[in-house]
């Protein structure tokens, strides 16, 4: 990614938005709120820096999610076939409202409330295979398999396809370039899987929320989910939920459970007060969030009509950007922005959105975050990092913040 005009911003290799998106930017928030920029991609799109800026747009009915609205030629993001591509991520009011509602009553605090027993017990299990040994890579053995774990469950999933839905997202969130073809495979496969599992719980209904979301397909309003009429699902969003549940859920949770592990270990003094005192975890992990959290970007949206960010005029069709981490770091927003501080009051952070397209399901990845740090913290008082802090790998991604490793030992 390179910037051309819109205002003097500084050059930047697109390889310092992995290693150190931070510093980047920085540097793009203080030369100007809004950047003209080029992709990876080699597509232009406008990047959005400044906290006021980044949540106003976040909530601002003009910028649209739907790619129809797009200019022909634009970033439109993964290419998915229709019946992944009906999400949330892809949708706007009223389509978005009536799914949103739909679904929403499986994440209301009471039902995630109800899953902090079963997650902790995920959790132990866990580090409990992990013990024996000493050390391990923290992401392959806790933050990867706890969350795809909670996620199954509450879908249905067997235990025995896990392994599959691990190897399929990360295609898509990490894609090979040995295999250029990895991601469409994996999309295939992961298709025929939903299509199967679907078919599979219309016949044999279960207690899960996969179950609970054919139900309010096929039926009006059964098990507690949708209205009937025109409030029901199609197939296809039926299947995209599916996708966006399992993607999201798993994504989100492992880069937000690495990265606060992987914080705390380059902050012994943070460290240490937390051990002093757990019950702090659960405020701590807004700032964990907003510190380092697992989308630099919020997904591009594209103005209905012209419109003015910043003081700069971004023509209607165009892709913008809005940066997250930029925004989470804005010392106008946030005192001494670039410091680690678990006491401090985040709240108001962006890094898992703002309006009507706030994360569903960040109840549920704060609660797996809380219960994941506080059991590991827990189990392991001499846990440390294993490898040099410089030879940490990240993710080869500038729209996930994320580790490929975390070697540990306790």
């Amino acid at each position: 990614m390179s910037n051309s005009t819109a205002g003097s911003a500084p050059s930047f290799d697109p390889a310092e938005l992995i290693d150190d998106p931070h510093t980047v930017y920085a540097r793009l928030r203080e030369a100007g709120p809004v950047h003209r920029i080029t992709g990876t991609d080699g597509l232009p799109a406008w990047l959005v820096t400044r906290y006021a800026d980044v949540r106003r747009a976040l909530a601002d009915p003009r910028l649209a999610l739907d790619k129809r609205n797009a200019r022909p030629g634009g970033y439109q993001g993964l290419a998915l076939p229709p019946a992944l591509d009906a999400n949330l991520l892809n949708m706007d009011p009223p389509d978005h409202t009536r799914i949103r509602r739909l679904v929403a009553q499986a994440f209301t605090p009471r039902r995630i409330e109800e899953l902090r027993a079963p997650i902790r017990r995920i959790a132990d299990a866990l580090l409990d295979d992990m013990a024996p040994h000493g050390r391990a890579d923290l992401i392959a053995a806790y933050a990867a398999p706890l969350p795809i774990t909670v996620i199954c469950d509450l879908l249905g999933v067997a235990p025995a396809d896990r392994q599959d839905f691990r190897s399929w997202t990360d295609a898509l969130i990490t894609p090979d370039p040995a295999r250029p073809t990895g991601a469409r495979e994996a999309i295939g496969k992961m298709l025929g899987y939903f299509t199967h599992l679907i078919a599979d719980k219309r016949q044999h209904p279960a207690d899960d929320l996969l179950s609970a979301m054919i139900a309010a397909r096929d039926e009006d309003g059964a098990a507690g989910l949708g209205q009937g009429g025109a409030d029901r699902l199609s197939e296809d969003e039926l299947m995209s939920l599916v996708f966006l549940i399992l993607f999201a859920g798993y994504e989100n949770t492992i880069h937000l459970v690495g990265n606060a592990v992987s914080a705390l270990l380059a902050a012994p003094g943070q460290l240490a007060a937390l051990r002093a005192d757990l019950s702090g975890v659960g405020g701590a992990v807004a700032e964990f969030a907003r510190y380092d959290g697992p989308a630099p970007l919020a997904i591009r949206r594209f103005p209905l009509e012209d419109i003015t960010v910043g003081g700069v005029t971004i023509p209607a069709g165009e892709t913008v950007l809005l940066s997250l981490a930029a925004a989470n770091r804005d010392p106008g927003q946030f005192t001494d922005p670039h410091r680690l501080d678990i006491t401090r009051d985040a709240t108001g952070h962006l890094a898992l959105g703002h309006g009507i397209h706030y994360c569903l399901g960040a109840p549920l990845a704060r609660l797996e975050t809380e219960i994941a740090l506080t059991a590991l913290l827990e189990r392991f008082p001499r846990l440390a990092l294993d490898t040099p802090p410089d030879a940490l790998r990240r993710r080869p991604s500038m729209r996930a913040r994320g580790l490929l490793d975390l070697p540990v030992r306790f």
